[in-house]
């Protein structure tokens, strides 16, 4: 299996940074294109466990706009084969002093283009001795 296939891996970090855009300015209809429409696909969240796309847009038509706004550190996307990726970053809010965001999602390539199949986001206080 190829690792890191240059082409691939710049599909994959221009669809990450399609979503960061699309979350801080809660633009629900890309965040909703985003995720996989498929029952099986899942969103940890850092108060709620969606099961199933449903679930998932019905949270982001009842979320607030407010306070979405944040800054990524340390984004590592690793892409395997042609098909397959994952995205993790930190993140940090002015309205989370003190505490780190982490996020990872697992991206697929299907026939209408890259997705997020299964995602988790938590929130921590933040490390003593930063990452």
């Amino acid at each position: 299996m190829e690792i890191d296939l240059p082409d691939v891996l710049a599909e994959v970090t221009a669809q990450f940074e399609r979503y960061e855009k699309a979350l801080v300015t809660n633009d629900i209809a890309v965040l909703n294109e985003l995720f996989h429409k498929d029952p099986r696909t899942i969103r940890y969240g850092i108060g709620e466990i969606l099961y199933g796309h449903d679930a998932i847009a019905g949270f982001r038509a009842a979320r607030s706009p407010a306070g979405l706004m944040r800054r990524t550190d340390k984004t590592v996307i690793t892409t395997y084969g042609r098909d397959t990726a994952v995205a993790s970053t930190l993140f940090y809010r002015d309205s989370l002093p003190g505490r780190i965001g982490r996020q990872m999602q697992t991206w697929v390539r299907f026939p209408q283009g890259w997705r997020i199949v299964g995602a988790h986001v938590s929130v921590i206080d933040e490390p003593k001795d930063k990452p």
